[in-house]
């Protein structure tokens, strides 16, 4: 019966040692997988790391370039702006002029204004005024015309983009007096069709024009 006991006994210590190593195997293995699924998520997480940093870097440049280019643009225009030569200079007439821009404008009583090379003056008296174009006088009354020499207009920016090259000829129609200040529609005929901005450069301040 001892030995029956004592072969029990050691089947049960043989049986809980082999229990005891698969559990401290399955132990191990656990062990193991959680440690490979650390080391995972911790290479996804510098993976996502530094694929957002990419991406940031990249948002920064496109940004950087965007801001270059935006200043680039506004110096060019400013440039273009600042460098605008207006050249005019006299032909003979004759060319077709079928385009036409309108503006009202008030020339200061006795003061000679400059449009092109046309030097331009006017003296009221009630419903006529008298000009003086280049030392040419003339009296118009109110809804008269007059027509003021053909000449060549080029405006260029930059030193080399022409903005405008073409002929053009001016009609003057006395409007009336008003606080010391002879009123004018000036119609401005050009050969080809040109933006409205660009005609006004011809224009002088003094002479408060204003498209109609």
């Amino acid at each position: 019966m001892d030995d029956i006991n004592s072969g029990n006994d050691e089947k049960g210590r043989e049986l809980a040692r082999e229990t005891g190593k698969r559990e401290e195997q399955d132990a191990q293995r656990q062990r193991e997988m959680a440690t490979e699924k650390g080391r995972k998520q911790g290479l996804d997480e510098e993976r996502n790391r530094e694929k957002q940093d990419k991406q940031k870097a990249g948002w920064g440049t496109g940004m950087k370039i965007g801001v270059f280019i935006i200043v680039l643009a506004i110096i060019v225009i400013i440039a273009a702006f600042l460098t605008v030569s207006v050249q005019v200079t006299n032909v003979s007439p004759g060319d077709v002029l079928p385009y036409t821009s309108s503006y009202g404008t008030s020339f200061p009583e006795g003061q000679t204004i400059q449009i092109g090379n046309t030097q331009i003056s006017a003296i009221s008296y009630g419903n006529s005024v008298t000009t003086d174009v280049n030392g040419n006088q003339q009296q118009l009354q109110v809804g008269q015309t007059q027509d003021v020499s053909e000449q060549h207009a080029r405006i260029t920016t930059l030193g080399v983009i022409t903005l405008m090259n073409t002929n053009f000829q001016i009609d003057l129609t006395y409007k009336g007096e008003r606080d010391n200040r002879a009123y004018f529609d000036i119609a401005i005929n050009t050969g080809s069709q040109v933006p409205s901005e660009l005609i006004r450069l011809l224009l002088p301040s003094e002479i408060d024009a204003t498209p109609i």
